[in-house]
């Protein structure tokens, strides 16, 4: 951990329009600044966390991870759609327990936040370059180019780059006209692995919410409609069946032909 954010022991937090988390107030506001500050919620850095996992073949460093963010566990509420965040020094990998993640970013160019995103760049392209066969050897610079060409584009029209959308750029990044193949290949992979225990459970707002969806409540009109059909169509089979039943000749019928008289035969001459 770097000793230079030792004096941040808490931070209020609130959640913006984009369903991000991002820094309202620190408790060393001295030496942070809480303009455009992100932070990174448990359930994205359990999502970063699996994007990493396939990296670990290709070089991935975990300690180089966790020194890179200050873990924050919920301490209290602060208002309407802000928390209080207490710094912990539990294990993102290690620990059971929802911890937000704030990015070391007081060294923007050679602290551990920078070091990590040079590290999964790396780890990145080794595993691009093992999986595809390129005609030359993708580069990190190549990657870092297109990436940063993306953020300048955002910082021109003065939105701020949410932490995790600058690690999922770097974690899902596959060159143009590549990315159907790494889509299948995962999804190859993903299918057979998937177990209705790994689905995670929902919590009593959001069930009260999924309740509440009406795209989700079955139509009771349609189906009365196709009761409705079901039983025209019903009558209306019983009409074609009155309807051959008239057509067929009767047995009284072929009595009544067996009994005309036949006609006479004619005398040969």
């Amino acid at each position: 951990m770097a000793k230079s954010s030792a004096t941040l022991d808490w931070c209020i937090v609130r959640l913006g329009e984009d369903h991000n988390w991002w820094v309202d107030e620190v408790s060393d506001s001295v030496r942070w600044d809480v303009d455009g500050l992100s932070i990174i919620d448990p359930r994205q850095m359990s999502h970063l966390i699996d994007l990493v996992e396939p990296l670990r073949d290709y070089g991935f460093d975990q300690d180089l991870m966790e020194a890179a963010f200050i873990p924050f566990r919920i301490e209290k509420e602060a208002g309407e759609q802000r928390v209080r965040l207490k710094r912990v020094k539990d294990s993102f990998f290690e620990s059971d327990e929802k911890l937000f993640a704030l990015a070391d970013i007081l060294d923007e160019e050679n602290g551990p936040y920078a070091d990590l995103l040079d590290h999964l760049t790396r780890c990145r392209v080794k595993m691009l370059n093992d999986i595809f066969d390129f005609e030359s050897k993708l580069t990190v610079d190549e990657v870092e180019d297109e990436i940063r060409e993306d953020q300048n584009t955002s910082f021109i029209e003065g939105k701020a780059i949410h932490t995790f959308d600058e690690l999922s750029a770097i974690l899902d990044y596959v060159p143009a006209g590549w990315e159907s193949e790494e889509g299948e290949e995962r999804a190859s992979k993903g299918d057979d692995d998937i177990d209705e225990d790994d689905l995670p459970d929902l919590d009593e707002e959001d069930e009260k919410s999924l309740e509440g969806d009406s795209s989700l409540k079955w139509d009771e009109d349609d189906e009365d409609k196709d009761d409705e059909d079901g039983v025209k169509k019903k009558s209306g089979d019983d009409d074609d069946d009155e309807e051959d039943e008239d057509d067929k000749p009767s047995k009284d019928d072929d009595d009544d032909e067996d009994e005309k008289p036949k006609p006479a035969k004619k005398k040969k001459r």
